[in-house]
């Protein structure tokens, strides 16, 4: 059992960096909830594997080459836990939400993200139920010039919310994920 409770656990990761609806529907059991969905578009927050495609589409849509090499996994056969990486380059819009709203849009910088994180997937049936993280997201940000904040980037930031580039951005990345999340609701 640990060994296929390991490899759903791949596969969960190698959705959010691909789009995979076909795979999702795999893995993700119809009723899975992700407890992280609270800091992404609100398509991120539905349930099973609508929820999945839209959190990977929103994650694709900041960084290109989007990776999650995981280092170690540990399982039993309700839950795997998973250790693994975040990488990517920064080359779009990268939005954050809170309450269902746009709360930081972090205008493209070109840099590479690498950070550790750690996910904990409950399982039934041999699909992904629930999902929780522990991710780094302070490193994440201080990759991306944000925390402490270096003057370009938050004068970037301050520019784009000034001009309205930030709401468009939203926009377009909450479209994006809701696009994502309907694939698999028409194939329904």
């Amino acid at each position: 059992m640990e060994t296929d409770a390991a490899h759903v656990a791949e596969k969960l990761f190698r959705i959010l960096e691909a789009g995979d609806a076909r795979l999702a529907a795999e893995v993700v059991s119809e009723d899975f909830r992700n407890r992280e969905a609270a800091v992404g578009p609100s398509a991120c927050s539905r349930p099973g594997p609508a929820g999945v495609l839209a959190s990977g589409a929103w994650m694709r849509t900041a960084f290109s080459k989007l990776r999650f090499p995981i280092t170690e996994t540990a399982c039993n056969d309700r839950q795997v836990w998973v250790r693994l990486r975040m990488q990517g380059r920064h080359t779009g819009t990268f939005v954050r939400f809170r309450d269902g709203s746009p709360d930081q849009a972090i205008p493209p910088t070109g840099r590479e993200i690498d950070f550790e994180q750690i996910h904990v997937l409950d399982l039934r049936d041999g699909k992904v139920v629930r999902h929780e993280a522990v991710r780094d997201d302070i490193a994440m940000l201080g990759q991306l010039g944000v925390f402490p904040p270096a003057p370009v980037t938050a004068l970037r930031m301050i520019a784009w919310k000034v001009t309205g580039r930030a709401a468009r951005a939203a926009a377009r990345v909450t479209t994006q994920a809701a696009e994502a999340a309907a694939v698999v609701e028409r194939g329904r």
